[in-house]
Parts: structure tokens; sequence; C-alpha cells
């Protein structure tokens, strides 16, 4: 089958934290036997900071959006061209938070798509879309058109993020969690340029800020014995403690080198994501393919990924950080990172991922078709891919209006 997506970008990583999942879904999505069309707006200086991965398993299209990032109408014409092109896939995907057009998506896609493809939403940020369409449900874009998609995929959010589509009329929910393409994440040589005992990587966030401020900046001062290293956009002009080097933007391509580099890796999540919970990110997966111990800012729902303390940390606060840091010895730290990196590549590959899609996609075609009740059908597809390591009814969080 076809699939048109349009997303923020899948070339470029550039204030673009989900490009590495995009990569992971539909690199496998094509060894499925997918054909995939990815679409980007021209926005954000994305495609001048292109990534140098090799993106052959997706047609690269790159279109001039209806209003650009300043708000400029820069006309509709190549917008309008691009969704004739996406309704003659049999998937159109739509991805939430591309920065330019997203509410005119919303409502077209599914208006202009639905007669010829399955549409879907495929959300990466579902807190804050569940917290954007609630606040003013009657002119939220999403919210008007959300019962027109055959189904809502989400990266994260679990039960809140479920309820909360279900709420608006979705025909259909599914988790389609973060994960490890170990192809791309792995363990590689330390550099000793970057060197460190912690290590954070992330875009500085209105609404992760003073969660950075308090489990990295301030057990920074807790522990002015060890070498801090943080990368990220925004950065620039931000009060850092002496233990603290800040190193800039840092490419999809260096990641692997910064994380086998650090004795120990931080992730911390934003605000909604945290509170929502069963939102894994990218780093997390990132990091479990080098094999690195990490320090995990605790939320719910973490410990049916990974468990803690035998496979991950799990810290509340800035003086949890410091204790780790002088209570796990490098042989300790080298004993979690490698049940860390053996549980991810078990449970939680893109391969196993790209199963999960698959699957969605067959059962929406199929209540389409009304070949058999969705109830039915999962159990004939939970037969189908029995074979697939970790495959399981658990995995796959399922909903019908």
């Amino acid at each position: 089958m076809k699939i048109f997506a349009i997303g923020s970008s899948i070339i470029s990583s550039y204030w673009n934290g989900a490009a590495t999942y995009y990569r992971g879904c539909y690199k496998y999505l094509a060894r499925l036997g997918y054909d995939i069309t990815f679409a980007e707006p021209e926005a954000y200086g994305r495609q001048q900071h292109r990534d140098s991965d090799d993106f052959h398993y997706v047609t690269s299209l790159v279109y001039q959006p209806h209003n650009n990032e300043r708000g400029e109408d820069l006309g509709s014409a190549d917008l309008d061209r691009m969704l004739r092109l996406a309704s003659k896939a049999d998937i159109v995907i739509k991805h939430s938070g591309i920065g330019v057009d997203d509410a005119e998506l919303e409502k077209r896609v599914p208006a202009e798509c639905s007669a010829n493809a399955m549409t879907f939403i495929w959300d990466v940020d579902s807190p804050a879309t569940i917290h954007r369409m609630r606040a003013n449900p009657q002119a939220d874009a999403l919210a008007q058109s959300c019962s027109g998609y055959d189904a809502i995929l989400s990266y994260g959010g679990g039960p809140k993020a479920r309820d909360g589509f279900l709420e608006f009329g979705a025909r259909a929910y599914y988790s389609m969690y973060n994960g490890l393409d170990p192809e791309t994440h792995h363990r590689v040589p330390p550099d000793a340029s970057l060197e460190c005992d912690t290590a954070f990587l992330g875009n500085r966030l209105p609404d992760r800020e003073a969660r950075v401020e308090e489990l990295f900046l301030r057990a920074a001062e807790l522990a002015p014995d060890q070498r801090f290293l943080l990368g990220g956009e925004g950065w620039g002009g931000k009060r850092l403690p002496a233990n603290v080097r800040w190193i800039g933007h840092v490419p999809t391509a260096d990641h692997n080198r910064v994380n086998c580099s650090a004795g120990m890796v931080l992730n911390i999540n934003r605000n909604s994501m945290a509170d929502f919970g069963y939102s894994p990110p990218t780093r997390v997966f990132e990091v479990a393919g080098a094999g690195t111990c990490m320090l995990c800012d605790a939320w719910a729902g973490l410990d049916d990924c990974f468990e803690p303390d035998s496979e991950i940390l799990v810290v509340r606060n800035a003086e949890d950080v410091a204790s780790a840091l002088h209570r796990h010895d490098a042989a300790a730290r080298c004993r979690i990172g490698d049940a860390f990196h053996a549980r991810a590549l078990r449970n939680h590959t893109y391969a196993f991922r790209a199963s999960q899609a698959d699957f969605a996609f067959r059962e929406c075609l199929a209540r389409r078709r009304g070949e058999t009740g969705p109830q039915t059908y999962s159990a004939a597809i939970m037969a189908d891919w029995a074979h697939v390591p970790g495959f399981a009814a658990a995995h796959v969080e399922e909903a019908f209006a």
C-alpha cells in the first residue's frame, strides 16, 4: 500500500525532535512493503540543516506552506497540489506539530482524502494536542475533525491520551511508542572531547526548562566534582554552573558519540508528557542503543518499558541525580547500561513498532470494508503476528467508538 505522510521533517533534526521517530517508523514500514512519500514544509530552516542520513526508504517531498512560520500568506497553490497528490494514496497521515498550516491540514486531510484513502492523525505530542482541543473545542480544527479520521496513532500519553481523543469522537486509537533502531543508535568508541559524567541533550523549551533547572543544573551545583555536558538549541545566555559545558546543537548523527562518551545520560520529559505518563521519548531509546546507564525523570508507565534500578535509574529531584552519580561506580553503570540495551533490543525496536502500525492499518481497512467486527479481526491479526517477538494484545492499546 502507498502511504502519504505529512510531518515537520524526516530529513532534518534541526528544531525537530520527532525526526528520529519518523525515521525509525517509516524505515521499517518500508521493509514491510509500504511505498512511502513523506511531505514536509519549507520552514524553520530545517531543510538548510539536512542530516547526512540515508533516506532511500521514503520519497521526500518539500512543499511551500500556505502560511509560513512568520504568519506570512504565501498562497495555497503548493499546499493544494500536495493534498491532491496525497488523495491518490491508500493511507494519508497527518502528523502533529508541523509548525505551519497545522489547523488547515487537520481540517482538509479528512475532507479531501477520505473518499479514496484511509486517513490518520499520528500525534507526537498528544498531551499538548488534547489540552489544546479541550481549551477551545468549538474553534479547534482537530476537535471538529477528529471523528473524520479512521484512527488516531500516538507516540505517547497512555490511557489519558486514549480517553482524550475518544472524547472528541475518534473512531479508533493506537499507542505507537518511540523505539530503537539498532542500525542507527548503537555503541561507538568514546570521544575524549565529549567525555563527562552526565550528559543531557534537549532543546530549551518553556514546557521543560524548570525541570532542566532542577534535575540538571541544580544537580550540577550539588555535585561540583562531576562534569556535566549540555547539548541542544536555545541555551545561549542561560546562566550555567561552572562544571556544565554547553556544546550547542547536536546533529542526530553525533548522538552516538555523545551517549557513548558519558558516564550517564539524563532524560527529562516535558511537563505535559510527564503528567500524562506513558511517553518514553526518543532519547531514552537512543541511549539504550548505546548501552549507557540512563538517569530518567519519573513518570507513570516508565516501569512498563524498563525495570527501575536494574535497567534504568529513576530520579525525582537534583538530590537523586547527585546521589546516583556518587553511588554507582563504573562497573555498576556498565551493568545497568548492558541490561538497558538488552531490554530495548528485546521489546522496543522500530521493527516491532512498524508491525504495530501495520496492525492498525490492516484493522482499519477491514473495518472500512465491513469484513468483520473489530474484536474478531483483532484476534485474527494477533494470530497472524504471533511470530513477532513481544507482540501481544497488551502492547496494542485500541479503542473503538
